[in-house]
């Protein structure tokens, strides 16, 4: 394959190593890499391949930290490997439990910086929402994660590390030698969290494809979503190098409005989105392009805007549904949610029109970790929705 230039900002992103001694973390290497860092640490290279295999079903199949506990590896092998490297995740520095049974984890990473990552459990699925970046740059005016400005990108292994916690957190890893279980907990991710994933491509694209590795966590690629604000040379590169679904934060049918609500509408207006979403590779009836839209009050909630996303959707020929999204408010928040009936007639416009139109039931509101609310500002991550309100006073 050509190497591509990456799609990013001038952000940086650290090195694997951790910051502790020289030992270097395994957590979020490709298989390629993996076998690399074998062999520079003494690995004969007509085993490496061997006990990549070996290793990667410890950490990722089995969730297994410490390499003491490899047996199928001799113990010389463990004790090298141990003194080379590190499986190290990102650290859990609170829990908050929704009344709905949302968990939203504050997590740490190396240099310090916090991130956000929830689970929403469901009668069919258990959703884990996976941030992609410290912060966000898009400064999309509904968001609460758009008013942090970015701090840096996050590893593959950072990423990665998200799904492994929530395993750690929810018992999940099956015990060598049993029986195997199909039942999930966690059977879905979506790039939904902090950040824009598609300016962190390279990242998420190694960290996907550890998570769908069959030898691992193993999971397919039409469970794993991608949400972007609409980077378009990230979209054919999505389908090609990962190959999973797509989602596309939308939220207005006309560039001016887009333009305020999504700034990077700027770059790419709504009619460059649109026919790269037309050519998605992947795009079909059974894999459809998920429209997110949000929903607020006065702003793009008429029947106007209903009509005009349907004729974009036919005029485009895009394969889509539509998930409405009642707006979310936080403290300071420059928007209202629409009412429940406007939200409910826009939904039906789109419905008649032959298009799913779901409207996405809110999770973790009270512990603010509903859709825009994520913000790892360590000052108010800690917080419950009711303080903050108080803080500033909001009654």
């Amino acid at each position: 394959m050509t190497a591509r230039a990456p799609i990013t900002q001038d952000v940086h992103t650290i090195p694997r190593k951790m910051p502790e001694g020289d030992k270097q973390n395994l957590v979020g290497l490709t298989r390629d890499a993996m076998r690399d860092a074998l062999i520079a640490a003494g690995t004969p290279e007509k085993q490496a391949k061997m006990r990549v295999g070996q290793i990667w079903q410890w950490i990722y199949q089995w969730g297994v930290r410490d390499f003491h506990e490899m047996t199928n590896l001799s113990k010389a092998y463990r004790a090298q490997l141990d003194d080379a490297f590190t499986i190290e995740i990102p650290e859990v520095v609170s829990k908050q439990v929704s009344v709905d049974g949302t968990r939203k984890y504050l997590v740490k990473i190396a240099g310090g910086h916090e991130v956000e990552v929830v689970y929403i459990p469901e009668d069919d699925r258990g959703t884990l929402c996976v941030s992609s970046q410290v912060g966000c740059t898009l400064t999309c005016s509904f968001c609460h994660t758009g008013t942090q400005k970015l701090v840096r990108n996050l590893t593959a292994g950072e990423i990665v590390g998200q799904i492994m916690m929530a395993r750690d957190d929810l018992e999940e890893w099956p015990v060598p030698g049993a029986p195997k279980d199909e039942t999930r907990l966690l059977s879905n991710i979506v790039l939904m969290g902090m950040g824009e994933p598609l300016y962190n491509f390279d990242n998420v694209r190694d960290a996907m494809k550890i998570a769908m590795d069959d030898a691992g966590i193993s999971l397919s690629r039409r469970r794993i979503t991608l949400s972007t604000s609409g980077v378009v040379p990230g979209i054919v590169r999505t389908a090609e190098e990962i190959g999973c679904l797509l989602a596309i934060s939308f939220h207005a049918t006309d560039d001016e409005t887009r333009d305020v609500l999504v700034p990077i509408n700027k770059k790419w207006n709504i009619d460059a989105l649109l026919k790269a979403l037309a050519e998605y590779p992947r795009a079909s009836n059974s894999e459809r392009i998920t429209f997110e839209y949000v929903m607020l009050d006065g702003v793009n909630d008429s029947d106007e805007d209903a009509h005009r996303l349907i004729k974009f959707l036919k005029d485009y020929n895009i394969p889509a549904k539509i998930n409405l999204i009642p707006f979310n408010e936080w403290p300071g928040a420059p928007y209202k949610r629409s009412s429940n009936n406007r939200i409910r007639a826009f939904a039906n416009i789109v419905y008649q029109a032959g298009y799913a139109s779901p409207i996405r039931k809110t999770r973790g509101d009270d512990i603010m970790a509903a859709c825009g609310q994520l913000k790892s500002a360590t000052e108010r991550a800690r917080k419950s929705k009711k303080a903050i309100e108080a803080e500033v006073g909001l009654r």
